[in-house]
């Protein structure tokens, strides 16, 4: 009778994923098995001899099926890593990737040229999971008093998990949520604003993989016929709400980066960011 340790059920899953063209299946393979069996990845290499329990087996079988079927690891298990932190997500949510950790990157940056005594006023349009405006509370620079982010989504549902990740990872009082369509409900001006908001034009929303187009929100990726749709809306509503001298941040596509920098001709700086692949992936303007 075979025995199915957690060494034979990562092998023989990994195996099962490489044929199915996942990209990364080892990784994939650790990550289901250490949920089913409610451990962290690290303990599977102590214990590779050990042999789930059928309730523990059952579970990762459901995962593997699932998962082979197209369907994110992030949202079988509930959670996934960003900028080295833990966020809930499930399918009212973008899943955080790690090219927008860039944006989060490029914003303390910024934060840190602000005089020590200062708390510059913060606005994350967009934020989904609360991935970045999260990032961004724990890892600025402190001050005698924080000015509290102010995070906005369209989506009630990801106000909901935003928050979720504000109380888990201990930064619910840095961050307010609201839930508004882009400045609708937000009255305040800003120091800094950063977004990563749909922005994927109706013909490669089409070519995209099973495994975003079929699971991943529809709201958060779509923008319109050219992808750029939401971010203009933004940007006409920006000028209202960044004070003179203030920063701006989006990510967006590297398709549509010369066409989102092009919005902000006349301000007073106008930068496009590349990512460590070399694509364009941000836009920085200041505001004149």
């Amino acid at each position: 009778m075979e025995i199915w340790t957690v060494k034979h059920l990562l092998e023989w899953t990994t195996d099962f994923f490489k044929k199915k063209g996942i990209e990364m299946p080892r990784l994939d393979a650790e990550i289901l098995l250490s949920a089913a069996m409610k451990i962290k990845r690290i303990e599977l290499y102590t214990n590779f001899a050990a042999e789930p329990t059928e309730t523990q087996r059952s579970l990762f079988r459901e995962f593997v099926k699932r998962h082979g079927m197209g369907e994110p690891v992030a949202y079988l298990v509930g959670f996934k890593e960003f900028y080295s932190i833990t966020f809930n997500v499930d399918r009212n949510v973008l899943i955080p990737r790690p090219e927008t950790e860039l944006l989060v990157l490029e914003t303390l940056d910024i934060l840190k040229t602000f005089a020590n005594d200062l708390s510059p006023a913060v606005c994350d349009v967009g934020t989904g999971s609360g991935a970045i405006a999260v990032a961004i509370a724990k890892n600025r620079p402190q001050s005698v008093k924080q000015t509290p982010i102010i995070a906005v989504d369209i989506s009630l549902e990801a106000i909901r998990i935003a928050e979720s990740n504000a109380v888990l990872n201990g930064v619910e009082n840095q961050i307010e949520f609201r839930c508004s369509d882009l400045f609708a409900e937000v009255r305040e001006t800003f120091d800094v604003v950063v977004c990563n908001l749909p922005y994927v034009s109706r013909s490669e929303y089409e070519t995209l993989p099973n495994h975003i187009k079929d699971f991943e929100p529809q709201l958060a990726l779509l923008a319109g016929v050219t992808g750029t749709e939401v971010i203009e809306r933004f940007t006409v509503q920006l000028s209202e709400r960044l004070k003179t001298g203030g920063y701006v941040l989006l990510e967006c596509s590297p398709m549509i980066a010369q066409s989102v920098a092009a919005f902000f001709t006349g301000w007073n700086t106008v930068r496009i960011i590349k990512d460590n692949a070399g694509n364009q992936r941000l836009v920085l303007a200041v505001k004149n």
